[in-house]
C-alpha cells in the first residue's frame, strides 16, 4: 500500500503538478482512504521522500555499531554512501524526485531539513569520537558539513545526468577530497595533545622552531612565525 501511494502521488504530480494535487486525489487514485495515507505519511511532502526515514535509521545504526578501530572520517564517509545506495536503488524515481524538488520551493525547504538531519547524525558520531580533544566539537561539525557537501555535489551531478554513469565512482571521488583533507587530522591532534602533556598548550616548555633564509626581510620572518604558531 505504501508503494502504491507513492506511485499514485508521483503520477499525479507529473500530470497535474505538485501544488494542484491533493491528498484526496492521491488516495482516490490509489483506491484507499485518507486514514491509510496518514498511516504511512504525515504529510504530502513526506510522500515525496518516502525512504529517508529508513535511510536515516540505517545510518544511525551503522554509526552506532562503530568502535575505536574505525577511523572516524572514513566511517562517516562510508555512512554517507548509504544515502547514495538508497538513490541508486531506483534511479528513475530518484531523477523524477530531483526534477520535482527543483520546481517546488516547499519541497526544496523540506529536503534541506532532511539533509540537516543526516548532517546532525554524522556530527553527533564525530563529536563522541573527538570528545576531550581541542576544538573537538568544531572539528566534528566541519567534517560532517564537508561530507554532506561532497556527497550532495556528486549526487546532484549524477541526478542531472538523468542517473547515467557510475554514481558510486562519482561519490567516491568527491568523498576522497574529504578523507584526504581530514582523515589524518584526529591522529595528528592526538599526537600534539600527547606531546604537550601536562604542561598544556602554550606552556613555557612549548617550543616552535622557524627556519628562514639569510637576508629574508623581517616581515617575512614574522609571517613565518605567525603561521607556525597558528598551525601549532
Amino acid at each position: 500500500m505504501r508503494d502504491a501511494l507513492v506511485a499514485a502521488a508521483f503520477r499525479l504530480f507529473l500530470e497535474r503538478g505538485y501544488e494542484q494535487t491533493t491528498v484526496d486525489d492521491i488516495v482516490a487514485l490509489a483506491g484507499v482512504g485518507r486514514r491509510s495515507f496518514f498511516r504511512y505519511f504525515p504529510s504530502k511532502e513526506d510522500v515525496v521522500f518516502p525512504d529517508h526515514e529508513r535511510c536515516l535509521a540505517d545510518m544511525t545504526a551503522y554509526l552506532a555499531a562503530s568502535d575505536d578501530a574505525h577511523e572516524p572520517v572514513r566511517r562517516v564517509c562510508d555512512a554517507a554512501r548509504l544515502v547514495l545506495r538508497m538513490y541508486a536503488e531506483n534511479p528513475s524515481f530518484s531523477v523524477q524526485r530531483y526534477r520535482l524538488t527543483k520546481k517546488v520551493p516547499g519541497l526544496r525547504a523540506y529536503e534541506l531539513s532532511v539533509v540537516w538531519r543526516y548532517e546532525r547524525a554524522l556530527a553527533e558520531y564525530l563529536r563522541a569520537r573527538f570528545a576531550g580533544r581541542a576544538d573537538g566539537n568544531l572539528r566534528a561539525d566541519v567534517i560532517a558539513s564537508a561530507v554532506v557537501a561532497a556527497h550532495n555535489n556528486a549526487l546532484r551531478s549524477w541526478l542531472r545526468s538523468d542517473g547515467q554513469g557510475d554514481a558510486s565512482a562519482t561519490v567516491d571521488h568527491a568523498l576522497g577530497y574529504v578523507q584526504s583533507a581530514f582523515a589524518a587530522a584526529p591522529a595528528a591532534a592526538a599526537a600534539r595533545e600527547s606531546a604537550v602533556g601536562a604542561e598544556g598548550p602554550g606552556s613555557p616548555e612549548d617550543v616552535v622552531v622557524v627556519v628562514a633564509r639569510r637576508g629574508a626581510p623581517l616581515w617575512r620572518v614574522v609571517q613565518e612565525i605567525e603561521t607556525a604558531l597558528a598551525r601549532d
